[in-house]
């Protein structure tokens, strides 16, 4: 949708577009109109458009809108704490990682996703 963002894109364009199943893409619209993220409209013309510029519309609002995402770095192991005092041998090159991945989400907006797919 961000690549054609001043449209109206169906969902058969979408499901086209996207070749995921449809009861998840019809999850994914409803949980993203839901957000504020887009609006739907029905009738021969209708589908689904962005409600809020897309400069705006960060990876990390979708991600947490949809999933819950606690930001705080998680134990690679899967433990509830990390021991600070002997951390393990990957500990800071774990951490380090996932702090740039948030970043990523955080200051990725779909405006970046649609100049880097544009630019090939």
């Amino acid at each position: 949708m961000a690549l054609h963002d001043d449209v109206i894109c169906s969902a058969e364009l979408l499901y086209a577009e996207l070749k995921i199943p449809k009861k998840y893409l019809q999850r994914m619209l409803t949980d993203l109109s839901k957000g504020g993220f887009i609006s739907s409209s029905r009738g021969r013309n209708g589908g689904f458009s962005f409600v809020r510029d897309i400069k705006s519309i960060f990876l990390a609002d979708i991600i947490n809108f949809s999933e819950g995402v606690d930001w705080a770095p998680k134990c690679i192991f899967g433990f509830k704490e990390c021991a600070l005092d002997s951390p393990c041998a990957i500990h800071n090159l774990w951490t380090e990682n996932y702090i740039a991945q948030v970043k990523m989400l955080t200051t990725t907006s779909l405006a970046d996703l649609k100049r880097q797919v544009s630019a090939g």
